[in-house]
């Protein structure tokens, strides 16, 4: 459906700058904001990242359907193709079982024992996208210096636009820390500055 997808209602960082905007407003005056859940097209833990920060403090959580339900479909279609002996070349320099083809397969086979042959191959595809997810959201966090979701803020993002600055109110990249940067120029030159005075009195 990609004419859905690409034309119809407003784009995903759109919604998510009006959403914003309304909830700062709402909280301003006072009223109790429950967390705020946002969806549109996520499907990659980066996207899960900027869609929690550019949200922050509000956004708790990013709504998933359609790449979860990839997950499910592509993995079923790669247990038929294991059950039937015929993976395709890219699967099959993994391995030619399920446990070697799904990265969380031994994990889960250890944790449930016997009841691991019972669950349905989409769902192994799914908990092994979202375990991905987990993993790369995890990463940023640690880059970004932030050990929980809670932590998150909108100054964790930079825009590459400046009409992606304009609308979202994000710091455009090239004035990212700028005032930090002054911050340390200017004691930088106030020592140096001072460094040469106590020099000419000593002389």
């Amino acid at each position: 459906p990609w004419r859905m997808m690409n034309e119809w209602g407003i784009p995903t960082i759109w919604q998510e700058v009006l959403l914003y905007k309304y909830l700062m407003k709402i909280a301003a005056s006072g009223a109790y904001i429950p967390p705020v859940a946002v969806a549109g097209g996520f499907t990659l833990e980066d996207h899960v990242f900027k869609g929690l920060a550019l949200g922050a403090p509000f956004v708790k959580l990013i709504a998933m359907a359609r790449a979860p339900l990839t997950a499910a479909m592509v993995a079923k279609n790669v247990g038929q193709m294991v059950a039937r002996g015929n993976l395709v070349p890219f699967y099959r320099s993994y391995g030619n079982t399920v446990d070697k083809v799904f990265l969380n397969a031994a994990e889960l086979k250890n944790r449930y024992g016997p009841r691991f042959k019972d669950f349905p191959i989409g769902a192994l595809g799914v908990y092994n996208y979202f375990e991905r997810l987990k993993q790369g959201l995890c990463q940023l966090l640690c880059g970004a210096r932030k050990f929980s979701i809670d932590l998150m803020s909108r100054k964790d993002l930079a825009a590459l636009t400046t009409e992606a600055a304009k609308a979202t109110g994000i710091t455009y990249i090239s004035n990212v820390d700028a005032e930090e940067a002054d911050k340390i120029l200017d004691s930088i030159t106030a020592r140096r500055e001072t460094y040469v005075w106590n020099r000419r009195c000593l002389v």
